[in-house]
């Protein structure tokens, strides 16, 4: 079999374009194929660079000022804003008052009894010592007469007593003149028996018998006086115990009538008595309250005042009332729900038309006025004690939680020691849902 060549030389002859050459071919694709460089445009380049670094720090900023913590969405309308503002903080506290007499004497029924007459009204202006109501005790009664009569037997007792101290006394004063009086007369004897002696005319034995006599009563004499001293002091302390014991017995015996008049009750000072409410054949209680007796057109102004004023009121600091003019004259330290109570008292003359029971309102000064950053007293304060507070940004979309140290108050403003400026925007509205929050979204 024969072989069958492919024609090379005609394809090739086909493929190539006609009156072209081989290597001239070759020539010219590689002048076609020859690479060309790049143009640059430095300029470009440069403001892209720009361009990134700049979002990259915007990217950072945004990152370094967003605070952490919790966020919430807050309608504007929904919250207080006010402005930190400079002026005069006038340091005082409104209290609203309660006229008070200024003196007050209550009635107490000493010993308890039954109501047998009343003699006045609830409201009347008494006089001291007018009789108010009659009140009865039989069993008082009895009680008295039995202290009498037993004081009566102790008196007696002790006078009998003294009397016959006293007739002590005047046997001892007796004995004495009487032995005096013996020694005299022996003394005497003596005398002529010795010189009788000598004559004969008187025995030895006689004389003896004298003058031993008289050596006896020498003695009795001496004996009697110190018997006369001794009972003399005895009797001197004797004496002043039963007078004081008789001092006492008459003591207890005025106090044991005194109860008894007691059942007339009295007006003890001038005033108007108030609390009087008992009726005929009532029964009264020892220790019972009957009612009271107010000073007339004098009165004080009882106030409670909340408990974080307590270190800061104290006696003598002024407060008014339209135009008069009061001072703290007594700070009760008790701590009652939260409040502690204050007596204030008129320095001059007192307003005319008020009443007892009146409820007025005053304004106590605290401290002096003084140039300070203000903020409005708001409700926040309950809820931050005055330790931190919502700052509003300068673009008004948000508000960032800030620390911060407030001072003194009044019912008005707030005075800032550090932490805001003049000018800053703060919300002043309760933070009760917002206690957790470091940042509120203002829509």
């Amino acid at each position: 079999m024969k072989q069958i060549k492919p024609m090379d030389n005609d394809l090739k002859s086909v493929n190539e374009p006609q009156g072209a050459s081989t290597p001239s071919g070759a020539s010219a694709g590689a002048g076609m194929d020859r690479k060309i460089a790049p143009q640059r445009n430095p300029i470009k380049r440069m403001v892209l660079l720009l361009i990134g670094l700049s979002v990259l720090a915007l990217l950072v900023y945004w990152l370094l000022s967003a605070p952490s913590g919790k966020a919430l969405s807050v309608v504007t309308d929904r919250i207080a804003i006010s402005t930190v503002t400079s002026g005069i903080f006038e340091d005082f506290i409104p209290i609203r008052g309660r006229v008070t007499p200024a003196k007050t004497v209550y009635l107490d029924a000493v010993e308890g009894g039954r109501v047998e007459r009343i003699l006045v009204e609830d409201g009347a202006s008494l006089k001291a010592g007018d009789l108010i109501v009659e009140l009865s005790n039989a069993s008082l009664q009895l009680s008295v007469l039995g202290n009498e009569a037993r004081v009566a037997e102790q008196l007696n007792n002790m006078r009998s007593i003294e009397l016959s101290l006293e007739q002590n006394r005047l046997e001892h004063k007796r004995n004495l003149v009487d032995i005096r009086y013996q020694i005299k007369l022996l003394t005497r004897q003596v005398s002529r028996e010795q010189e009788l002696v000598k004559t004969g005319a008187v025995s030895q034995s006689t004389f003896d018998d004298t003058h031993d006599t008289l050596d006896w009563y020498k003695s009795r004499l001496a004996l009697t006086l110190e018997s006369q001293q001794s009972d003399a002091h005895m009797q001197t302390e004797q004496l002043v115990f039963l007078k004081d014991t008789t001092k006492r017995l008459e003591g207890n015996l005025s106090i044991s009538r005194q109860n008894l008049d007691n059942m007339n009750v009295k007006a003890p000072v001038d005033g108007t008595l108030s609390g009087f409410n008992i009726e005929v054949g009532q029964s009264i209680g020892r220790g019972e309250r009957l009612g009271q007796i107010d000073t007339p057109n004098d009165f004080k102004v009882t106030a409670f005042i909340d408990e974080f004023y307590l270190g800061r009121v104290d006696i003598g600091q002024q407060a008014t009332y339209d135009n008069y003019t009061m001072v703290v004259s007594k700070v009760y330290p008790q701590v009652q729900n939260g409040q502690f109570e204050v007596d204030f008292k008129f320095t001059q003359a007192q307003p005319t038309d008020i009443r007892r029971g009146q409820t007025i309102q005053t304004k106590l000064t605290l401290g002096d006025a003084s140039e300070a950053l203000l903020i409005p007293n708001g409700a926040f304060y309950q809820d931050t004690g005055g330790n931190w507070i919502f700052v509003v940004t300068q673009d008004g979309k948000q508000a960032v939680r800030r620390t911060v140290r407030l001072g003194r108050r009044n019912s008005r403003f707030i005075e800032v020691v550090e932490g805001l400026d003049v000018g800053e925007k703060v919300v002043i509205s309760p933070y009760t849902s917002y206690q957790d929050m470091a940042l509120l979204k203002l829509n």
